[in-house]
C-alpha cells in the first residue's frame, strides 16, 4: 500500500511539472515558465530517488512526444535543441535538492539553499548545452539564458520553500 502511495505521489509531481511548464511567457531563446517551481517542490517533498524518478518520467514523457514541455511541445527534438539542457537539468536539480534535505530538518533557509543549489546545477547544465550547440560565448549565453531568469527563479524558490513547508506534514501522513 505504501509503495502505491509513493508511486502515485511521484506521478503527481510529474503531472505538476507538465502543467507548470504550460504557465509561461514565451521569451527567446528560453521560455519563462513555472516548471522549475514543480521541480523544487519535488526536490523538497520527495526522497532523492522519488524526486529523480518523477522528473525522469517527465523527461521520458516529453521525449516520447507527449506535449509536456513549455508551449505544449514534446519530442526528442526539444531535448536536443539549444535549450534542452535546462529541461534535462530538472532531474538533477530535483535529486540534488532532495539529497541536500534528506534526513535534515527542513527549515526555510535550508530549503532555499538546496533549491538554489539545484537551480545552479540546472543553469550549469543548460548553459553548457546552449554554448555547445550555438557556439555562443559564456557571457552572451549567461546574458540570454540565465540573468533574465534570476528574479523569477528566486521568487519560485521562495514560493516553493514556503509551500513545501506547509505541505510536508500532510504529505507524510498520506505516505505513511
Amino acid at each position: 500500500m505504501h509503495k502505491t502511495r509513493r508511486m502515485t505521489l511521484c506521478a503527481l509531481f510529474t503531472a505538476l511539472c507538465a502543467v507548470c511548464a504550460q504557465i509561461m511567457i514565451p521569451t527567446q531563446p528560453v521560455a519563462m515558465n513555472l516548471a522549475l517551481l514543480a521541480v523544487h517542490l519535488a526536490g523538497a517533498l520527495l526522497s532523492p530517488g522519488q524526486a529523480l524518478w518523477s522528473m525522469t518520467a517527465y523527461l521520458l514523457m516529453g521525449a516520447l512526444g507527449l506535449p509536456v514541455f513549455a508551449g505544449f511541445r514534446g519530442g526528442m527534438g526539444v531535448l536536443l535543441d539549444r535549450t534542452g539542457g535546462y529541461i534535462l537539468g530538472y532531474a538533477g536539480c530535483a535529486w540534488l535538492e532532495s539529497r541536500l534535505l534528506e534526513g535534515r530538518k527542513s527549515s526555510i533557509p535550508r530549503m532555499v539553499f538546496s533549491m538554489a543549489a539545484g537551480t545552479l546545477l540546472c543553469y550549469l547544465l543548460g548553459t553548457v548545452w546552449f554554448m555547445l550547440l550555438t557556439a555562443t560565448p559564456l557571457w552572451t549565453s549567461l546574458s540570454l539564458c540565465v540573468l533574465p531568469f534570476l528574479p523569477g527563479d528566486a521568487a519560485k524558490i521562495l514560493l516553493a520553500a514556503l509551500l513545501a513547508r506547509r505541505l510536508r506534514i500532510p504529505l507524510m501522513k498520506i505516505i505513511n
